[in-house]
């Protein structure tokens, strides 16, 4: 049940960001969810390997639903920055129509 509530709400706030600059809602929800993930299997391989490396075997007898929660944290870390990015991009490539039109009546 926590897992569902926090997909929804990973994919709540990519839904706003693309929706507030005009891009793909649904796709960039699932893009948020897709990072989500990739970050747990990221950094949980990062993890098993540097501790299989500092003490062999120590992986084996490692707690699953531990290790599970303990990875949470660096799946949220994934999304937020792939958040950022996307909405420093964004913000970027934005074009503010107030100064545009001031530019072109200075022009004339």
């Amino acid at each position: 049940m926590l897992g569902l509530l926090l997909l929804y709400w990973i994919g709540k706030h990519f839904y706003k960001l693309a929706e507030e600059y005009r891009k793909s809602q649904w796709g960039f929800t699932i893009l948020g969810i897709i990072a989500y993930y990739g970050g747990i299997v990221f950094f949980s391989f990062t993890l098993g390997i540097v501790l299989e490396i500092i003490s062999p075997g120590y992986v084996e007898s490692i707690n699953e639903f531990v290790y599970g929660i303990l990875m949470i944290p660096f799946g949220l870390l994934t999304c937020y920055l792939l958040y950022l990015y996307l909405e420093k991009s964004w913000k970027r490539k934005t074009v503010d129509l107030s100064e545009r039109i001031n530019e072109i009546s200075v022009t004339e």
